[in-house]
């Protein structure tokens, strides 16, 4: 069994939505068809996908069901975390009654418990995340929403703790700190609760990249996992 990763699939399949998303460069251009591709050859049903938001433009869940069913039909489980333009999302109870299976789980406030063949039991732990105390335009309503973010991260690492898990592995949409790479109460928590890895999304763009933190912080190996940069190919984390 493998892990994966990726964010920001901006998937726009349903018949009333019309986003197309190579008006933002040339990586977005039939992203859809060679994300297929490269799920299918990377991804058996064996494995997990972590999903870390920004998944359909829909607005309502009935306009975002034709991205979540496609996401559905895709090889391995899926776990799914809230971006900022999943407006579809209302909640997670609701959605989480959708699909039969098990293969769909769409995650708020809890966490995700991985068992893995030898035993071993990760715990898939996260939130939406918010933009971070310094950057640019940070104002009171994005202090009030950041702090949400932050119990609801902590509720879920609690969790996972609470559940005996031999890893805590963390899952973000927005990145964990500011631009200027400050720490953040996101990285508190996850070094706090000895998370060994976190996926996050949202950022694009050559520019948008190196706002992002990479590499190891405070024992965290913090990754990018946004779809244009990772090319459209699911990212395998290891823990």
């Amino acid at each position: 069994m493998k892990i994966f990763a990726m964010g920001d699939l901006h998937l726009s399949l349903g018949e009333t939505v019309d986003k197309p998303m190579d008006m933002f460069g040339s990586i977005w251009a039939d992203h859809t068809e060679r994300l297929y591709e490269n799920w299918k050859n990377l991804v058996s049903n064996q494995d997990v996908v972590i999903l870390c938001g920004d998944l359909s433009w829909g607005l309502r869940l009935e306009e975002a069901m034709a991205d979540l069913n496609w996401i559905h039909h895709l090889p391995g489980k899926k776990i799914l975390f809230k971006g900022n333009h999943d407006l579809w999302w209302q909640s997670a109870g609701k959605l989480n009654q959708l699909y039969e299976d098990g293969s769909m789980a769409f995650m708020q406030n809890h966490c995700y418990i991985i068992e893995e063949e030898s035993g071993r039991r990760i715990a898939v732990c996260g939130s939406r995340g918010w933009s971070c105390p310094g950057v640019d335009g940070f104002t009171e309503h994005d202090e009030k929403i950041y702090e949400r973010e932050l119990l609801r991260l902590q509720f879920s690492l609690e969790e996972g703790k609470a559940s005996g898990a031999d890893v805590l592995l963390g899952a973000l949409h927005y990145p964990p700190t500011n631009d200027k790479m400050q720490p953040s109460g996101f990285t508190r928590l996850m070094s706090q609760y000895g998370v060994k890895t976190c996926v996050y999304g949202h950022l694009h763009g050559k520019d948008g990249f190196k706002r992002g933190l990479q590499g190891v912080y405070n024992g965290v190996a913090y990754h990018l996992v946004s779809l244009d940069y990772l090319e459209g190919i699911p990212k395998e984390v290891l823990v």
